[in-house]
């Protein structure tokens, strides 16, 4: 028997929208898309790709943008305030922003670089505290999440448009390895430097072994302590992005309960009462538990970086 053309699409389509009923939800797909970055093929922007590399505008990048431009704005605010007023002693937002350089100098940078260089060195730390802890930060709002809603549910936008791809993928820029291996690698050039101005590049290069051995054991400890110079960024870029990426995964998979446990009992009380009785509270916990790991991780990266300077500046110590 033959079937009509319209009957035959009829047929595949009711196929495939059985196949999605029985799929149901997906919640490693839903994680995924809420920790990644923009998809490759549907950027935010479309840029022409320049030596083999796509210039186009992904949900990181904007992110890192969204950031840069709100510390650059807010410093320059609280600055200008403070030396519009002309008072000596500052107050309020300046005395905030005052308790963090100090902190950053005195806690972080002189411990490890010395009185001699930690005026060289804290633009770079307090840069990399300020800008780590604001992109950690603002990954915990979920602006864009209450966006996705109102797109849905009000303004309705082609998947296709900028509104439309906005909503999808992550909004911490410090959970993609490429920033985080990005902000490691101004870190291996800043310990190149700092060896370089403390005792001369050859000098330098010369300091990351022993001297005084007997000449085999070079043969062996040149290659790790190479090894070592290139282990040190690779550290930092793992830790941040994947103390970023966990949370945030954890909190989804979670929340996924609630979507879960519908499906296996077909009613939606189900979920609901396994959100308000199991998903909801460990949410909140682990939510205020991020809150300690966005400051905690800005510490750990500004304070290893530290660390690595004053190991190429203070080779014998």
């Amino acid at each position: 028997m033959f079937q009509p053309h319209g009957a035959e699409t009829a047929a595949h389509g009711g196929e495939h929208a059985a196949e999605a009923a029985h799929e149901g939800f997906n919640a490693g797909e839903t994680i995924i898309e809420h920790v990644s970055n923009s998809p490759i093929d549907h950027p935010l922007i479309h840029l022409p790709t320049l030596v083999g590399i796509d210039f186009s505008v992904t949900k990181h990048v904007l992110m890192l943008w969204l950031v840069a431009a709100f510390v650059f704005a807010t410093v320059t605010w609280i600055v200008r305030r403070h030396l519009a007023a002309g008072r000596p002693v500052p107050s309020g937002a300046m005395n905030g922003l005052e308790f963090v350089v100090e902190f950053v100098r005195d806690s972080i940078v002189l411990p490890n670089v010395g009185k001699k260089w930690v005026h060289a060195w804290t633009p770079l730390m307090l840069t990399f505290f300020v800008f780590i802890l604001c992109a950690n930060a603002i990954g915990l709002i979920p602006v864009f999440d209450v966006l996705g809603l109102l797109n849905h549910w009000v303004i309705h936008p082609d998947h296709e448009s900028f509104l439309g791809s906005v909503t999808h993928g992550g909004t911490t820029a410090t959970a993609n390895f490429n920033v985080t291996a990005a902000l490691a690698t101004i870190t291996f050039g800043s310990i190149i430097v700092a060896g370089t101005r403390a005792h001369g590049f050859i000098q330098h290069w010369k300091n990351l072994v022993p001297h005084g051995l007997a000449w085999p054991i070079y043969i062996l400890l040149i290659p790790i302590e190479i090894m070592g110079l290139f282990v040190k960024p690779f550290a930092l870029t793992m830790r941040l992005a994947a103390n970023m990426t966990g949370g945030h995964i954890a909190i989804l998979a979670i929340l996924s309960f609630v979507f879960l446990f519908t499906e296996m009992f077909g009613q939606a009380a189900a979920g609901i009462g396994v959100g308000l009785a199991v998903s909801v509270p460990l949410a909140v916990g682990i939510s205020a538990l991020e809150i300690i790991v966005v400051l905690v991780q800005a510490y750990v990266f500004t304070l290893l970086t530290a660390v690595f300077i004053g190991m190429a500046i203070h080779v014998h110590h």
